[in-house]
């Protein structure tokens, strides 16, 4: 067998979905880490968000370089580095003994490693590997392996933290990044598969790109995604504790998102194949506003916290899928990666501000409330935003060949 012939496209999906479990499924528990880090090293809530907060910042603004990388040199070369920033993150937050240390560890370091090895860069790959027809699954199952990550990681982080306490997880955690290196060589590109799919270059793809108004609008979108779940990823433990649920009901809360969210992601990429991406995006958003209206208004109960966990899994990361599958149905795949990034940033900037003003606004204000509110209100305003996307493929003239 070839160096070549056991990279197919099945071994590619299956190797980068596993990345993405490692990769999504080591930051998922990250929530966990908030209330014995911030009591142990004597710091806020604020101080903790913050850091998080820029690594999501971090990694957004990072993503259309790192995409662009990767459409430019390969895929493997990037998630290798990636992989590397990944355990060096890690290792360096849990030796982190300030403020300071930790926004530099937990934000920008942590932030860059995760622009290299999360979505964008492997959809890149997997959807320059796969057809049309068959593209909006394969981002689905990639999806998919990410969110069976965080259902995995959640139960086992909160068991490391109970048992060898937050530092000694977070280095456990350092080792089982550095996996993503092995991995990342099923993904690495025929040179052809890059250079022959059409002659645009990335300045005429970023002119093509600006001058499309839906291309903006997803990127709006997608930053109600990225306030939406990283507040409830990384605050809904402590929200929960300080309503006086066990811990046991945040760590399972969070492992039946990522449970669904396999659920969820795998069938909104089925459904993106024969259903229009951007109507699934507007209900699923307009889902997003009932579940999290109805977990206010209901009796907080650990039934109750199961079922919203339940509900919010399935809408989890849906929105993944379809939302690079409309980039790649507008834009075509070649440089799939650096636009994917770039519309991602969206949602980075919205991790940014979910992240944030929930530590913020429960210190000035001593409650989550405010910022549910605005959760809830910007569903609608995803919804409105994504229903009337301009999502026809772009048709280029084929250039005309001159005679000899």
């Amino acid at each position: 067998m070839t160096a070549q012939t056991w990279r197919t496209p099945a071994v590619a999906l299956f190797c980068g979905g596993m990345i993405l479990t490692l990769s999504m499924g080591l930051r998922h528990p990250l929530g966990l880490f908030l209330k014995p880090m911030v009591f142990d090293l004597h710091w806020n809530r604020e101080t903790f968000s913050i850091a998080l907060a820029l690594s999501n910042l971090i990694w957004g603004a990072a993503q259309p370089f790192t995409g662009a990388l990767a459409d430019r040199f390969g895929t493997m070369r990037v998630l290798s580095i990636g992989g590397l920033l990944y355990a060096a993150s890690m290792f360096w937050m849990a030796h982190s003994t300030s403020g300071l240390q930790f926004s530099l560890s937990g934000g920008v370091l942590y932030g860059l490693a995760l622009s290299c090895t999360t979505f964008s860069v492997v959809y890149g790959a997997i959807g320059r590997l796969y057809p049309p027809e068959k593209r909006s699954m394969a981002l689905g199952i990639a999806g998919a392996a990410g969110s069976f990550g965080q259902f995995v990681m959640v139960p086992l982080a909160q068991y490391l933290i109970g048992s060898i306490g937050w530092l000694n997880t977070l280095l456990t955690f350092a080792g089982l990044a550095l996996f993503i290196l092995p991995l990342s060589s099923a993904l690495l590109e025929k040179p052809q598969a890059r250079t022959t799919i059409g002659s645009q270059s990335i300045g005429d793809a970023l002119t093509e790109a600006k001058a499309h108004k839906g291309f903006w609008v997803l990127r709006l979108g997608f930053f109600v995604c990225g306030f939406q779940v990283v507040f409830l990823g990384v605050h809904l433990p402590a929200y929960l504790l300080d309503r006086h649920m066990s811990p046991e009901v945040g760590v399972w809360a969070l492992a039946l998102i990522g449970f669904f969210n396999v659920i969820g992601t795998y069938c909104s990429g089925w459904m993106g194949g024969f259903m229009r991406k951007k109507k699934v995006l507007t209900v699923i958003y307009l889902l997003r506003a009932l579940a999290m209206g109805l977990f206010l208004a209901l009796p907080l109960t650990p039934l109750s916290v199961y079922l919203f966990a339940a509900a919010i899994g399935i809408l989890w990361l849906s929105t993944v899928p379809l939302t690079n599958g409309i980039v790649a149905q507008i834009f075509g795949v070649r440089y799939l990666s650096m636009l994917s990034g770039i519309v991602f940033f969206g949602h980075q900037v919205g991790s940014f501000f979910g992240v944030y003003l929930g530590g913020y606004l429960f210190d000035k204000t001593g409650s989550y409330d405010v910022v549910w509110t605005i959760s809830i209100g910007l569903s609608f305003v995803a919804a409105a935003l994504n229903w009337p996307i301009d999502d026809r493929t772009i048709e280029r003239p084929v250039p005309s060949l001159k005679p000899a």
